[in-house]
Parts: structure tokens; sequence; C-alpha cells
């Protein structure tokens, strides 16, 4: 399945000069939804995933049904004040500003085998604070999976000792 055809560009969102690749569409399509869904399962399943980990908000639409079609549980990464209980939290940067992620400090466990799922990768920001949270709470992380890659950004730099598996690239 040609998932390209599922994606939309929208140029100058959220700054002028950005195309900004919007996944609406290939979630609209139950058919692609399920195909992109499935693609993200055959890579995770060889390596015997524990918890799916997915970032606000995106990360959530694409990691959830990861996680239910693998058996596992999902933690999600939030921005700061979304979180109820304790929370491990990390400042980093973004295309466009600063951020800080949390996430619930029993969400993962020591050496529990986790694949981080999200939308696209861009600049790597938000990923590597991912991948750090992970870490500090003593998971393992054995991938990270993308529908999208955004190549010009770079962002493969900034997890370059991590496998990275993707559907599209851009």
């Amino acid at each position: 399945m040609d998932l390209s055809q599922y994606i939309a560009a929208i140029p100058d969102f959220p700054e002028k000069g950005v195309i900004f690749r919007d996944i609406s569409p290939l979630m609209a399509d139950g058919a692609a939804y399920q195909y992109a869904t499935n693609q993200i399962v055959a890579y995770a399943r060889d390596k015997n995933v524990e918890m799916i980990v997915g970032p606000e908000a995106r990360g959530f639409i694409v990691g959830c049904p990861v996680a239910v079609e693998l058996g596992v549980g999902f933690a999600p990464i939030r921005k700061k004040g979304k979180l109820p209980r304790e929370t491990e939290e990390v400042s980093y940067a973004l295309e466009y500003g600063t951020n800080v992620l949390q996430i619930h400090k029993d969400a993962i466990q020591p050496g529990q085998r986790v694949l981080i799922v999200d939308d696209l990768l861009a600049t790597g920001g938000t990923i590597a604070a991912t991948i750090e949270l992970v870490e500090r709470l003593g998971g393992i992380v054995v991938g990270t999976a993308f529908l999208i890659e955004l190549l010009d950004l770079k962002g493969r730099e900034k997890i370059k000792e991590y496998e990275i598996f993707h559907l599209l690239e851009y």
C-alpha cells in the first residue's frame, strides 16, 4: 500500500517555510491506518517488546494500536503538568522553542524492553528526550518506529545509537 497518498502536505504551518505532514487522512482511512499499524507491529515482533511508549499527542494515536496488537502496555509521555502521579521529567529543544516532557515514575520497570513510537521523526528532540526518560527509569530502548521521517531535519543524528524504523520519508 502506498501510504504517501494518505499524508497531506500543509505549506507554511505552523510557521512560514515549514511543510507540515498531516497524518489525519491516514487515520481517517481504516485500511491505511490498519496497514501502517501492522507494519510497525511486524517490525516490533522480533524485538520482544514489553511496553510501547509514545509522546503526546500523535505518539498516542500511532502507539496505542501497536500496543493493543502486540498485547503489551502503553506508557504516555506528556507535557509538564498533565500527569497526576509522581513523575520523571526532562527539558528538551523543539523545532520552535523548548519544552518539558514527563512520564510517571512507575510507567517503566527496570529491564523492561521498550519500543518508542511516534508519528514522525523531525529534529529528534522529542524522541531523544523520550529515550532519556525511558532509560532513567531503567527501561531498555529496543527501537524507535515512525510513520514518517523528515530527512532534511536530521533527527536521526540525535538518536543514531538506536534502531530507527519508518514507513515514509520526506
